[in-house]
């Protein structure tokens, strides 16, 4: 689709389509015209195509095959977007501001920063949300439903995205490598975190300090320093926390649930960091090298204290001697010379 062409919108739903037959085959679900349906799991379509796609999923099939990588596809739509990771090609443009897209439902849904649309509305709480998808997945934090189960560990989720990134902390599959350095991560969105360590992009700034981020929930989170919020709370024990991958983490304390497995001797974690850092016990690799003596670890915190023989940092003080340490835990040790002793974070200057 060029710059000037419209998606065209379905009036029920709003999901948009590059040619009209696909609108009209896509109006026949709102109209309960599913003429056919799936032999496994009763599942209806009102086109015949787009049934015999679906029984794909039943039977492993991938009949559609990447010729530069060979990832293979279930649907040949998905693969026709696949190829555009390689080629580049952002076809569908924003008459409004000129950004392209890979996708017309991409397209679709940026468009409604423009208009400020929001046309898919939760029943239960009148939350509003640009996409159907983005209301389904959160009409799921009133059900409890997480229809996404993985097959090796039995952990389920209220999406497929989720599953998927889930799965290669089985496979260790990392298929988005850095084109400057090599390194590899399990996200596409790490990856461009990780990008802005070349170059120094901090594209997120608090307006109350001017602090910038690489990341926009980073920022989020800072924010809260600032306003004091903790929106995220145990129902179990009340305890609050300023983001939710901290109270998930906490909540795993009362479960007692270790999710992250290692694949060579079976030992399981409760954080995906403590595998990784786990991992590199059987592999040997410290990723994290001193620039001044080149002594490597396999841990950045570990680096980070390393570094303070050099600069001579003690950021650790005693609140009653006035003793400075490096590290934390050296602090904690000197404390027990004084009972009810109060640990003093110094901030470099």
């Amino acid at each position: 689709m060029h710059s000037g062409d419209q998606p065209r919108l379905c009036p029920e739903c709003g999901k948009s389509f590059v040619s009209l037959s696909d609108l009209r085959g896509h109006q026949g679900m709102h109209a309960g015209e599913l003429l056919y349906h799936c032999a496994e799991c009763k599942k209806g379509f009102s086109r015949w195509d787009h049934l015999q796609n679906h029984t794909c999923i039943h039977v492993g099939k991938k009949p559609f095959s990447c010729p530069q990588c060979g990832k293979r596809f279930t649907w040949s739509s998905k693969l026709i977007r696949h190829l555009r990771v390689h080629t580049g090609e952002k076809p569908f443009s924003c008459i409004e501001c000129g950004k392209s897209f890979t996708q017309m439902e991409k397209l679709t849904n940026h468009l409604r920063v423009h208009t400020g649309e929001k046309p898919f509305t939760c029943l239960q709480c009148g939350k509003s949300f640009t996409q159907m998808e983005k209301l389904t997945n959160h009409q799921r934090v009133h059900t409890g439903e997480k229809p996404f189960s993985c097959s090796q560990c039995r952990k389920s989720f209220t999406q497929s995205s989720h599953l998927t990134k889930h799965l290669r902390v089985h496979t260790g599959e990392k298929p988005f490598s850095c084109n400057q350095c090599r390194k590899s991560f399990t996200q596409s969105d790490k990856l461009t975190n990780h990008l802005r360590v070349h170059t120094g992009e901090k594209p997120f700034s608090c307006i109350q300090c001017r602090k910038s981020f690489t990341q926009s929930f980073t920022l989020t989170q800072h924010l809260r320093m600032h306003t004091g919020e903790k929106p995220f709370s145990c129902p179990q024990c009340g305890k609050s926390f300023t983001d939710h991958s901290m109270l998930t983490q906490h909540q795993r304390r009362h479960t007692g649930e270790k999710p992250f497995s290692c694949g060579q001797c079976g030992k399981s974690f409760m954080q995906s960091s403590h595998l990784t850092v786990h991992l590199r016990m059987h592999t040997g690799e410290k990723p994290f090298s001193c620039l001044q003596c080149g002594k490597n670890f396999t841990r950045s915190s570990t680096l980070t204290s390393h570094l303070r023989l050099h600069s001579g940092e003690k950021p650790f003080s005693c609140g009653q001697c006035g003793k400075s340490f490096t590290q934390n835990s050296h602090l904690t040790r000197h404390l027990r010379v004084h009972p009810g002793g109060e640990v003093v974070l110094v901030q470099p200057v």
